[in-house]
Formats: structure tokens, C-alpha cells, sequence
């Protein structure tokens, strides 16, 4: 069965696929990190380069084809397209609060 998608989640999945670094950047905490296949960027000028680089500037989308719960963790597997990587990727979100503090991404 899959869970509903929590909000800080839902917020960063939402910004990317509208390509709104600014509103991507705000769903992380001031010193959230993105985990992307083991590079870690943290803090918002850091993950900005590594989005304007990998992700958003290239046009990323992501369609969310299951979203499941581990604790305080929330997994969704979702099929990555755009002018970047694609393919399918599961991306676990931690939370602070309603905020973003880790996005780790893995196949």
C-alpha cells in the first residue's frame, strides 16, 4: 500500500517539477543537505549549485509512482525525466518541522 505523501516532500517534489529552484531551496532547512548517489551539498548555496548544475537546470521532472513510510523517513520511488538523468530513483526525505533537512537520492 502506499502512504501519502507528507507535505515537506510534497513541497520540494512540487518545486522541481514547476523548475522553481527558489521555492526548492525553501523547503530545506538552513543547513539541509542533498545526498545525491553519495555527494553531499548542504546549506542552500551549495544545493543551489548542484540543482542549477543536475537537477532543475535540467529540467527535471519527477512523476511519483509510490511513496512509503520508515519512521520519521519518507521514501518515493519515482521515475526521473528531463535533459539530465533518467530513469527511475528513490529519493528518502527527512524532516525538521515542515522543512526538508535531508534528500538523499539512490537508484
Amino acid at each position: 500500500m502506499t502512504a501519502e505523501l507528507d507535505a515537506p516532500a510534497k513541497r520540494l517534489l512540487d518545486a522541481a517539477n514547476a523548475n522553481d529552484t527558489d521555492a526548492f531551496l525553501a523547503g530545506f532547512t538552513a543547513d539541509g543537505v542533498v545526498d545525491d548517489w553519495g555527494r553531499e551539498f548542504r546549506g542552500a548555496e551549495a544545493i543551489r549549485g548542484w540543482s542549477d548544475r543536475e537537477f532543475i537546470g535540467k529540467q527535471v521532472s519527477l512523476a511519483v509512482e509510490e511513496v512509503t513510510r520508515a519512521g520519521d523517513e519518507t521514501v518515493v520511488t519515482a521515475a526521473v525525466g528531463g535533459n539530465g538523468f533518467n530513469g527511475p530513483s528513490h529519493f528518502t526525505f527527512s524532516t525538521d518541522g515542515d522543512l526538508v533537512s535531508r534528500m538523499t537520492i539512490r537508484a
